[in-house]
Order: structure tokens, then C-alpha cells, then sequence
């Protein structure tokens, strides 16, 4: 009876400690979180931060930011979400795979054994950008009238998904008579990010290089850039990347005013499909044939403020710019 009596009492404070500790859980509510303004924005990236002010009386188990293209995104219906942790205080998220030139809507989450709360939701728009058929991305700039490319194009399909040729080997590449790509002296590590790479005419031909909704610009379309710059003799300045970093000494004249970022890609040649130029030439096809074996082009030089306009063989490996449609 003694012990009865002791282990009843003992019993029942276990109880209560067992029902208090479910009366907490019971009583928990979803978290409270805030969603701070998004920062360093890019054609597909962004920064933004959350912060967890009460974990509403049960642990955060998750927290992170979701994102999406229409409004009041949740974990379970988003076109992005991350993944940054538990517990209360505040975090940093890095959204990426964003859409270039697109409003996207974003709230941060955070989940405990009641549920997910939210964040108010922020509104922020990528900045205008083109994507290839590769999921390379590409700034673009406005000059006048046109829209550009602010980087030469590195594509190795065509916008129908089809592969576009990789001809390293000289000899093939002068008997070429069909649409190709080649990297500067084959070395794709060093020059494709800075430069893109070098098509020959039947490559642009196809009508199928440029990404959707854009093209290689005609022989038109560049005097409509040039005219608008001024006097071809002395616009190559407003066009080339400043400075020496990718030109060589001197890089007359250059101020890149306009943006377009023009780099010296160099160029490889028809005839035996040798590299040369590199630092010291840009040339760009157009997409206007001048002769049967011919088309226009424009070049620019390290060593002057000019912008040519002549005429070679389709088989030669130059660098490529896009304009929108």
C-alpha cells in the first residue's frame, strides 16, 4: 500500500508533464517572417534575405525563399525555392535560373511542425537579356533604334535544337561548304567566355543561329548602326571594350560609350584555316551575301577608330553579333 501510494502520485506528474508538452505543441502556431528587398539583380540572378522573428512556439525545421512568375508563390507551387537552414534570426538567399527581362514575385518561408509561414512578397524585374539554344546568357543593349547583343555569340546549336558542326581539323575546315563553329585555336577553355565563337557564312546562311526572336543583322542594319553613331571613319571607339585588357596597345580611341562591348575576337581564314588576330581584329558577319562566294562584314582594329565594310569568302571563321527582331 506504501508503495501504492507513492507511485500513483509519480504517475500522475508524468501525466501532466506529457499532457503540458502536447498542449505546447497544440498551441504552436506557423512562424512569423519578414522578406527584405532584393538586391543585386541580373539578367538571371538576384539576391534576397528573410528574417524569422518568432518561430511560433515549435521549431523551424526549414526556411529559405520561393519565387515564381506570378504572384503569392508557396513550396508547393513556384518556379524556384531554396533551402537555408532551420531556426529563428535572419538568412541570405541566392535566386538563380531567373528569366531575363521578367517580373518575378518572391516570399520568404519558414516551416515548423505547424505548418509554413510567409513573408510579405517583393517584386523585382531581371534585367533584359536574350538566352541561346545552349542556356547561354547574353546581355543586350539599346542603340537608337536597334536592340543588341552586348557579347559575341558562343552557340554550338542552332535555335531548332539541331548541333551545329565543331570542325577543328584545317583541312576540313577549308572544304567547308556548309555551317560550322570553331573555337580560337580549338581552345575552347580560354576563349569561348570572353569571345564566343567563330562561324563560318553557311553557319549564319541557315537562318537559324541567333536565338529566337533575334537575328544576324543585314548589311543594312549595321549602316543603320554606324550612321547613327556618326562618320565610320571614327565610331569604332564608341563600340570597342575600353582600355587593354582583351586589345591590344593602343586601342585607339576606344570609350565604349554605347556598351556594346566590341572585343577582338580575331578570325580564322578560308584558305587554310589558320587562327590569326587575336587582341588586335573583330570582325562580325552580316547576314547579307555580296558575291556567290562572298559576304559583307565589319571590322575593327586595336589600332584605329575605324569600321570597315568589305567583303570576303563565306568559308572564313568570324565572330557573330545579334539583333533583336
Amino acid at each position: 500500500m506504501k508503495n501504492q501510494r507513492l507511485i500513483i502520485p509519480l504517475l500522475l506528474g508524468i501525466l501532466l508533464f506529457i499532457t503540458a508538452g502536447c498542449k505546447k505543441d497544440d498551441d504552436a502556431v506557423k512562424p512569423t517572417i519578414t522578406t527584405e528587398q532584393v538586391t543585386a539583380i541580373t539578367t538571371t540572378t538576384a539576391t534576397c534575405s528573410g528574417n524569422i522573428t518568432n518561430d511560433g512556439g515549435a521549431p523551424v525545421t526549414a526556411c529559405g525563399m520561393v519565387w515564381g512568375t506570378t504572384e503569392n508563390p508557396t513550396v508547393d507551387n513556384n518556379t524556384g525555392i531554396t533551402t537555408d537552414g532551420t531556426g529563428t534570426g535572419s538568412y541570405t538567399s541566392n535566386l538563380t535560373g531567373l528569366t531575363p527581362n521578367t517580373t518575378h514575385y518572391v516570399r520568404a518561408y519558414a516551416t515548423n511542425s505547424t505548418g509554413t509561414g510567409y513573408g510579405n512578397q517583393q517584386t523585382f524585374t531581371t534585367l533584359d537579356g536574350v538566352i541561346d539554344a545552349d542556356g547561354n546568357v547574353y546581355r543586350v543593349i539599346t542603340i537608337g533604334t536597334q536592340t543588341w547583343m552586348a557579347e559575341n555569340l558562343k552557340t554550338t546549336h542552332y535555335n531548332d535544337g539541331t548541333e551545329i558542326p565543331n570542325i577543328t581539323d584545317s583541312n576540313e575546315w577549308v572544304a567547308l561548304t556548309s555551317g560550322a563553329y570553331c573555337w580560337y585555336n580549338n581552345d575552347e577553355t580560354t576563349y569561348k567566355d570572353t569571345y564566343g565563337a567563330l562561324y563560318n557564312w553557311y553557319a549564319v546562311n541557315t537562318g537559324k543561329l541567333a536565338p529566337t526572336g533575334w537575328h544576324v543583322p543585314t548589311d543594312a542594319e549595321w549602316r543603320v548602326l554606324i550612321d547613327y553613331l556618326g562618320d565610320e571613319r571614327e565610331v569604332s571607339g564608341k563600340l570597342k571594350e575600353s582600355g587593354i585588357t582583351h586589345w591590344a596597345n593602343p586601342n585607339f580611341a576606344a570609350t565604349n560609350e554605347t556598351g556594346f562591348t566590341a572585343l577582338p575576337g580575331g578570325y580564322r581564314e578560308y584558305q587554310y584555316g589558320a587562327f590569326d588576330g587575336i587582341g588586335n581584329t573583330g570582325f562580325w558577319w552580316s547576314a547579307t551575301e555580296s558575291v556567290n562566294n562572298s559576304a559583307w562584314y565589319r571590322a575593327m582594329f586595336a589600332v584605329s577608330s575605324i569600321v570597315t565594310t568589305p567583303n570576303y569568302f563565306k568559308g572564313n571563321g568570324f565572330s557573330v553579333r545579334c539583333i533583336r527582331d
